[in-house]
């Protein structure tokens, strides 16, 4: 099944530089490579190729250029596949040539951060593709690797998922612990939380998270834009659909596995977010082939 995929967010260069930095501190410390430069001569030219050695979808190409031109600005990158595309094994992804050493200094962190990147591509396309004859969309969560959210969410879009908001600044989400809070002050905490938001940020759409059918009612008569339906089953998340008759859109959330995704989208939600997107997936297996060229630097 075709995913369509949605316009990727920007990716954010000043904080990716900032990782890439860190990254790179990682290995080099505050000495060199010093396996390179004790066993490569200074003016060794290569070239390098990189390999997914099995299906993945591509994301992430610009920030492993971006690592090689931290390292040495005169590096060569060719990038062979777009952004967002399944790659079957074998594909050729990439292409960098220049100075041996800088490429051998680069190596692991740009496959790091492409490798990451790309698993993440791939396992929101396998989630994807499961519904991706309906209307419903399969949204990420906030459980991102800390500092890599703004390359992860794009990941995701990569993949054909849908991203959920950002972080806590562009959308008002009253999840259980807010809710339990505001139920201190008496009765009608959902009524309450969802006044108090309109009016301190009126301009931001509100989302409220549901574990009973009586939180759904309530959420539907203050009228927010978007109800959570938290770790809910099946029959219960009918329920809440018909509660809820089309005034709020429906997202569905926890205990979700990807064996169970059409069955949601079959029952009417309009969301399903899945924090299995970012928080446990595997990184694709992508290998730098390094060939010696003729010509000197």
């Amino acid at each position: 099944m075709k995913v369509k995929i949605e316009k990727l967010p920007e990716i954010n260069f000043v904080r990716v530089d900032i990782l890439i930095n860190l990254a790179l501190d990682d290995d080099l410390g505050v000495s060199e490579d010093v396996t390179t430069k004790s066993v490569i001569p200074e003016d060794v030219v290569a070239s390098a190729v990189f390999i997914c050695k099995e299906d993945c979808v591509c994301a992430g190409l610009q920030v492993a250029e971006r690592v090689f031109m931290t390292i040495n600005p005169s590096i060569r990158w060719e990038a062979l596949v777009s952004e967002g595309e399944f790659c079957p094994a074998g594909t050729i992804l990439a292409r960098a040539s220049g100075n041996a050493r800088s490429l051998l200094t680069g190596e692991r962190t740009a496959l790091n951060f492409l490798q990451r990147l790309c698993g993440i591509a791939m396992t929101a396309r396998l989630y994807a593709e499961q519904i991706a004859d309906t209307k419903c969309k399969i949204l990420d969560t906030r459980k991102t690797t800390p500092g890599w959210r703004n390359l992860e969410k794009y990941a995701v879009a990569a993949g054909g998922a849908v991203n959920h908001r950002m972080g806590l600044y562009d959308r008002v989400m009253i999840k259980d612990n807010h809710l339990e809070l505001a139920g201190l002050e008496g009765e009608g905490a959902i009524k309450r939380a969802v006044k108090r938001a309109r009016k301190r940020f009126p301009k931001l759409e509100v989302e409220v998270e549901a574990d009973t059918l009586e939180e759904v009612k309530e959420a539907c008569q203050v009228g927010v834009e978007y109800i959570l339906l938290d770790n809910m089953n099946d029959d219960t998340i009918a329920e809440a659909v018909k509660i809820n008759a089309g005034r709020c859109k429906l997202e569905a959330s926890g205990g979700i596995t990807i064996e169970r995704l059409p069955r949601l989208a079959a029952l009417g939600v309009d969301f399903i977010s899945v924090g299995a997107l970012t928080h446990s997936v595997k990184s694709s297996d992508i290998s730098m082939d390094i060939a010696i060229q003729s010509e000197k630097s």
